[in-house]
């Protein structure tokens, strides 16, 4: 998707900067043309010569590089650029851009630019929590630029917390996102899905835990289905070792029941659909020890009490034009029990999943499904591959959004 395109980068000081020259490789090797535009204090982090070395091009940092009476067009710059991209942006030079203090080359391309422009911040946690950081990305997006949110993880500090760059990886996946045709023509764009994935864990003490087997592979397949068709996917993700690279997957990590719940009670009012897919712990330790429990040689006896119902919490809430989604994994009296807990919920439709079909349920790459209605009509389907499955649940999703295509939320 990025053969051909014409890509002004730019980079600025930060730690971050390093990433910079891995993102570049990947656009070149797209087949995508790249200028590299560098501040003074991204000179500091990462050398002129390495970004040219991988561009092909010179890199360009002052207005007037040579000394010889020529200068760098920042208008040029803007006018040949199909997309503008800032990756790593620093809390400085965002503040520059929603101030239009033009003292670099960098900055007045920015102003100059005719093309979309996507913003990949880099910095320390508490300057990203920063009000004014957090007022300027804001003034920023609503100018119409993209941010492409920062990750969580260990940073340059030390600390632990969001300001992470994202990788260049995901990077150029949302430019292709951005330039694909296609990706304008998908059935579901426009619409916004909540999607539950994986297990709960529910502490016994600080190493112990109760859960099941659940691998999250079902619902993250579900997750690029609806990505892939253009919806916009808010995943509230029990603990899993999957990871999730498509652009318009939100991912909100979670590890129990209560903290699961909490995260849909945010974001299925913003939803169109959501799918109930996460296999939640029924119960958990009424009290969970702050200290590990020591062995002892003697029985150990747990007290459980209910989790939260997060499924029939969700269907309480469900609002009309809303389509909510569960799924049901029996051992017996299958159809009924399934029909049974649909109707409970408020359910628009059931996915049953059976533990006596082999090579479906838990940890599998398969599964075998049959989708039930609110007039308990039943369709079947064959063993396939879990990608394949999400296909036909999908599927079924966009069909009964189709009906309701008229209501928003």
């Amino acid at each position: 998707m990025l053969k051909g395109k014409k890509i002004v980068l730019g980079v600025t000081g930060s730690i971050a900067a390093y990433k910079a020259a891995v993102l570049l490789r990947l656009l070149v090797k797209q087949g995508a043309e790249v200028q590299v535009l560098i501040t003074s204090a991204g000179k500091e982090f990462i050398t002129p010569v390495t970004l040219s070395a991988l561009s092909g091009k010179p890199v360009l940092g002052d207005f007037f590089e040579n000394r010889d009476g020529t200068w760098n067009s920042h208008v040029d710059l803007g006018l040949w650029a199909d997309v503008m991209l800032i990756a790593p942006a620093t809390a400085n030079t965002m503040g520059k851009m929603v101030m239009g203090i033009c003292d670099n080359l960098l900055v007045t391309t920015y102003l100059s630019a005719r093309c979309p422009v996507f913003i990949a911040p880099a910095m320390d946690l508490d300057m990203f929590q920063h009000p004014s950081t957090l007022r300027n990305m804001e003034t920023l997006k609503s100018w119409g630029c993209e941010i492409i949110e920062p990750t969580t993880g260990e940073l340059a500090s030390g600390l632990l917390g969001k300001g992470r760059m994202e990788e260049p990886e995901a990077i150029v996946a949302r430019l292709e996102a951005f330039f694909s045709d296609a990706e304008k023509k998908k059935p579901l764009k426009g619409k916004r899905v909540m999607l539950t994935a994986g297990p709960t864990f529910e502490a016994i003490d600080p190493v112990r835990f109760i859960g099941n087997y659940s691998s999250g592979k079902m619902g993250f397949a579900i997750a690029e289905a609806l990505a892939e068709r253009g919806a916009q996917v808010d995943l509230m993700a029990g603990p899993v070792h999957i990871t999730t690279t498509h652009p318009l997957i939100n991912r909100v990590d979670v590890t129990s029941a209560c903290e699961m719940l909490e995260a849909c009670i945010k974001y299925f009012p913003l939803s169109h659909a959501a799918i109930m897919s996460a296999a939640v712990s029924d119960y958990k330790p009424e009290h969970a020890h702050e200290l590990k429990i020591k062995r002892s040689g003697e029985p150990l006896a747990l007290n459980l009490v209910p989790n939260p119902d997060i499924a029939r919490e969700i269907g309480l809430m469900k609002q009309p034009g809303q389509v909510l989604a569960g799924f049901a994994l029996e051992t017996n009296n299958e159809e009924a029990n399934a029909y049974k807990k649909l109707k409970s919920k408020n359910l628009d439709f059931i996915v049953l999943n059976s533990l006596a079909v082999q090579g479906a349920g838990f940890m599998a790459d398969t599964n075998q499904i049959s989708i039930i209605n609110r007039e308990n009509k039943i369709e079947h389907y064959p063993l396939k591959s879990k990608a394949e499955v999400a296909e036909d649940i999908v599927d079924y999703l966009e069909a009964l959004l189709k009906k309701g295509e008229t209501v928003t939320v």
